[in-house]
């Protein structure tokens, strides 16, 4: 892309090769086009630090991105999507104040720095008994057989989902991810999303039913508390829906992302053997480490926001209900912002990455999510130094535009 024109910048996220390695398109658009229009995504594109940052802070744009495409469908597609929408409308990251706060207020109890503490060992016993699975074999799914599975049993025990669900509550999380995260018009994309939101909003209704008769020692229970205990107005309650809705966000949103995180680590250090050895031979910099991980290519690619009040940016009048991704692994890769910023420096300070987001909408799991990345990355890197990956067999990236990981990592363990 050496000598593209302006015409030639185009941000297709559906683009296989895109997929897998934006940031040369994203320093393009960075120094020639920094407020993008993408005809794929039929939305605005920021990459630049100060601009992302911008919208990350913004009260004149608004999370809730689905219920104006929810509006403009025709009544088929409505009718498909009605079990989608009756639940994800009352997820927390697409909602605005006061409701955001209210809902942040309620569902935060989860992620003290004390419950964050106490899951350090779980989440110890859950990585080694996972690469003790991996031990002995060839070739192994990097993905699936570790970091997959590792966030999602912990975030399964702590809502006190049995783990024999493991595979459906996956199967169920590939339904949404399809839908709220792919730029890719995939036929069955509707009806897949239908399958996982009332597939999984059932399970929940159950288990909750059972929390209600024999309440125990988890964040379900906990949860359930804040809907049937709280303030006698119910101004303070959750909702019946919402905290259905909420279980199935921390679900879905407590695997996704550090399975990106961990996936995504592992592939940076075996692409930089030195940092790699770095972190051996020095094991205290697990916390840098995983700062520079989230920054270099991190989990979380893009905001959504929908433009609330007209303003200018850049000279362009941005009018209400246009959309607009603010690239955060762009950003984070900003020249402007960071000294060398495609050089992965496991020592790097200071290091102002924005992957979780900003003000109030700075991600709620934060916390545990550093948490699972500096124990499963510490222990894979020291239990494995010579990992590498497959000779000829690429990382499959998925489809996914919010998010950023890969569905696949071929890799040979020692």
């Amino acid at each position: 892309m050496a000598s593209l024109a302006l015409s030639d910048l185009v941000y297709d996220p559906r683009d296989a090769a895109i997929r897998a390695d934006p940031f040369p398109l994203f320093r393009h658009l960075q120094d020639m086009d920094p407020l993008h229009w993408s005809p794929a995504l039929k939305s605005w594109v920021l990459t630049r630090y100060d601009d992302v940052r911008r919208i990350a802070l913004a009260d004149d744009l608004s999370p809730d991105r689905l219920t104006p495409f929810y509006a403009r469908l025709d009544d088929p597609q409505r009718a498909v999507l009605a079990d989608v929408m009756r639940y994800l409308n009352l997820w927390l990251v697409f909602r605005d104040p006061p409701e955001h706060t209210r809902l942040r207020r309620l569902l935060g109890v989860a992620f003290t720095p004390r419950a964050v503490a106490a899951l350090a060992g779980p989440i110890e016993t859950i990585a080694n008994e996972l690469l003790d699975g991996l031990a002995g074999r060839g070739i192994v799914d990097l993905i699936g057989d570790f970091a997959m599975p590792l966030p999602a049993l912990v975030i399964m025990d702590m809502l006190g989902v049995p783990r024999d669900r493991l595979d459906d509550m996956k199967a169920w999380s590939d339904d949404l991810v399809g839908f709220i995260g792919s730029a890719r018009a995939a036929p069955d994309k509707y009806e897949r999303a239908r399958h996982g939101a009332v597939c999984m909003a059932a399970c929940f209704r159950d288990l909750i039913a059972e929390r209600r008769r024999r309440p125990r020692d988890d964040f379900m229970s906990v949860l359930i508390a804040a809907r049937d205990d709280e303030a006698e107005d119910g101004s303070e309650r959750l909702s019946e829906d919402e905290l259905v809705a909420s279980c199935m966000l921390f679900l879905f949103a407590g695997h996704e992302t550090t399975t990106n995180l961990i996936g995504n680590a592992a592939l940076m250090l075996m692409r930089n053997p030195d940092q790699r050895d770095r972190l051996l031979a020095e094991p205290a910099l697990i916390g840098s480490a995983v700062e520079e991980f989230l920054r270099y290519d991190g989990p979380s690619n893009a905001l959504a926001r929908v433009v609330s009040q007209a303003h200018t940016l850049h000279g362009t009048d941005l009018k209400p209900g246009e959309r607009v991704f603010a690239m955060l692994n762009a950003a984070n890769r900003d020249a402007r912002a960071f000294e060398q910023p495609d050089r992965l420096d496991i020592k790097r300070s200071p290091n102002r990455h924005m992957t979780f987001g900003l003000g109030i909408h700075f991600c709620l799991g934060a916390a545990l999510a550093r948490s699972e990345g500096r124990i499963a990355i510490k222990a894979l890197v020291q239990r494995f130094p010579s990992m590498r990956p497959v000779d000829g067999d690429e990382p499959e990236w998925r489809d996914a535009l919010i998010m950023r990981g890969m569905r696949r990592l071929p890799v040979v363990p020692a």
